[in-house]
């Protein structure tokens, strides 16, 4: 198993990505901290349990400081140590620009980037400690490329792509890696109230012709937290299957 015996923390790990990720990282031997504001972290942490994994929770507000440092605080105090940060939690307010509120953008900001760096600054040291350590960014081709009606969402995944190029070359020569994944469209709860017509069409515009899995992300995530992946450091991963060729 790639990643026996390491201690892999995951924000938003109560649904879509971060729960595939979780139930992942599980499978491949890792004792999982599993973050979320949503009550289902319970839930994913007993399905982590009932396939033999090692599990524990945390209800955390990425925004909030206190909420994180007590997660930090009670990882350590059970496993004794941190390898991995995967920094999935996120949030979509869209909106066009001309009708986007400041309380939208502001929210997203920071959920999705300001959380990122919440997290990160809480468990830098614990990893600096140790030299030794994989930070993994959630991004979005959103981040790269843009959408319509997402001025907030697209700022705060291009903002996570910096931070991890920064952090990269911050952090590796202290022996921990960082990297950032960009999803394309992906199946998971957020698509359930588009219209059949809008999944088809995005599905039109993917040359493998259809949506991705959050198991193929969490797979993706799964091999940059090896080391297997130990060269690979402030790189920008799409998992979009071609669809911004």
């Amino acid at each position: 198993m790639r990643l026996s015996n390491k201690v892999a923390l995951i924000t938003g790990a109560s649904k879509g990505i971060g729960k595939a990720t979780a139930l992942k990282f599980a499978k491949e031997g890792a004792r999982v901290v599993v973050c979320d504001l949503d009550d289902a972290v319970a839930e994913t942490v007993a399905e982590i349990k009932l396939q033999g994994g090692q599990a524990i929770g945390f209800k955390v507000d990425v925004t909030k400081s206190d909420s994180i440092n007590a997660m930090v605080k009670g990882a350590l105090t059970t496993y004794g140590h941190i390898d991995i940060l995967v920094n999935n939690a996120g949030i979509v307010q869209d909106a066009q620009l001309k009708k986007m509120t400041d309380e939208q953008f502001d929210k997203v900001i920071d959920v999705n980037l300001k959380g990122t760096y919440n997290c990160t600054k809480a468990v830098v040291d614990v990893m600096l400690e140790r030299k030794t350590g994989v930070i993994l960014n959630a991004s979005s081709i959103v981040g790269i490329y843009g959408n319509f009606g997402q001025t907030n969402y697209a700022a705060s995944k291009f903002g996570v792509i910096g931070m991890a190029k920064t952090w990269a070359r911050e952090l590796g020569r202290h022996g921990i890696r960082v990297n950032a994944v960009c999803p394309g469209f992906i199946e998971t709860s957020i698509l359930q109230d588009v219209p059949e017509k809008v999944i088809r069409s995005m599905e039109e515009r993917v040359p493998m012709g259809r949506l991705g899995k959050p198991e193929e992300i969490a797979s993706t995530f799964a091999f940059l937290a090896s080391d297997e992946a130990s060269y690979i450091n402030g790189a920008v991963i799409e998992v979009c299957g071609g669809m911004t060729l």
